[in-house]
C-alpha cells in the first residue's frame, strides 16, 4: 500500500513488558485480526521487535494485528505463571483497544512463532483450564477462532526432554514435570485435552532451533485425537516464517487468511 503504519501502545498492566501494539492499516482489507505472539524461547533478550516486521507486512495488505509483548524469563520478571498470565491479559486487552480506536472486531487468529506458538496454542485452549487456573478464560469471554503456529514448541515435555536450548521450557516452569506435574500439565497444550480451535502446523525441515520430530509428534497425536490441525512441512529453516518476502512468511500470511476466511464464514 506504500503507507508507512505508526502502531500504537496499548499497556495491559503496570509492568515494563506489560503492553501491545496496535497496527492499523490506511485500507482495511481483510476483516481478520492477527495476534502475533513472538518466540525466543520465553527469554527476556526477544522481544516484540521480533513481531513488528511482520506487523508492517500485514498493515501492507490491509490487515489489523496486535503484536504482543509479555515478561519473559532470565532476567525479565517471567516464568509460570507471570508469562501465561500476561498472554491471556494481552489478548484480552484487545477488545478495550479495538473499542477506543472505533474498529470493528473480526476474526483473531494467533501466529506464533517458536515459543510463541506455544503460549498461542495455550491461549486457544484457556477455556479447558479449570475455573482459577493462571490464564483461565471466563466463560463466555471472546477466544481465538484459529491459531498458525510457525515453528511452535507446542509440547513443552517434550521440549523439556530434548533439552531444547539449554533447557529453556525447565527455565520457563522453574520446576521438573516430575516436581510440579500440575503446573506442568496446566502450562502445556499439548499435555491433556487438545484445543478444538483450528491450527495451521508450519515447520521447516530445516529448522535447527526447533526440531521438526516435535512437530511431527504434536500433528499425529492431534490426528489422531480428531483435531482441527493442519500439518504443513517444507524446505526451510526457522526464521523465514517471519522474515517478509520469504516463501515460509507468505505461507503464514496464507495460512492466516485461511483460518481468518474459515471463522468469518463460519
Amino acid at each position: 500500500m506504500g503507507h508507512t503504519v505508526v502502531p500504537t501502545r496499548h499497556p495491559y498492566g503496570a509492568h515494563a513488558s506489560q503492553y501491545a501494539e496496535l497496527w492499523v492499516p490506511e485500507n482495511r482489507v481483510h476483516p481478520v485480526i492477527a495476534i502475533i505472539i513472538h518466540g525466543g524461547f520465553w527469554r527476556q533478550a526477544y522481544g516484540a521487535e521480533l513481531g513488528r516486521p511482520p506487523a508492517a507486512d500485514l498493515a501492507e495488505h490491509g490487515i489489523i494485528s496486535w503484536n504482543l509483548e509479555y515478561r519473559r524469563t532470565a532476567g525479565g520478571d517471567g516464568g509460570y505463571p507471570e508469562t501465561f498470565l500476561d498472554v491471556a491479559a494481552g489478548i484480552d486487552g484487545l477488545d478495550a483497544a479495538l473499542g477506543a480506536a472505533g474498529i470493528a472486531d473480526g476474526p483473531r487468529v494467533a501466529l506464533g512463532h517458536s515459543a510463541g506458538g506455544h503460549l498461542a496454542y495455550w491461549a486457544a485452549g484457556r477455556l479447558l483450564l479449570p475455573d482459577g487456573a493462571p490464564g483461565s478464560q471466563v466463560r463466555g469471554g471472546r477466544g481465538l477462532d484459529g491459531v498458525v503456529s510457525q515453528a511452535g514448541v507446542l509440547d513443552l515435555h517434550l521440549a523439556h526432554g530434548m533439552g531444547l536450548s539449554n533447557d529453556a521450557a525447565g527455565e520457563l516452569m522453574g520446576t521438573t514435570p516430575e516436581s510440579d506435574p500440575a503446573a506442568w500439565q496446566l502450562a502445556d497444550p499439548a499435555a491433556g485435552e487438545l484445543a478444538r480451535v483450528p491450527m495451521v502446523m508450519l515447520h521447516g525441515r530445516q529448522d535447527g532451533n526447533v526440531p521438526v520430530s516435535l512437530a511431527r509428534s504434536v500433528a499425529m497425536r492431534a490426528r489422531e485425537a480428531g483435531v482441527p490441525v493442519s500439518y504443513r512441512e517444507f524446505d526451510g529453516d526457522h526464521y523465514g516464517l517471519i522474515t517478509p518476502g520469504d516463501p515460509a512468511w507468505e505461507a503464514s500470511l496464507a495460512a492466516l487468511l485461511e483460518l481468518g476466511g474459515a471463522a468469518a464464514s463460519g
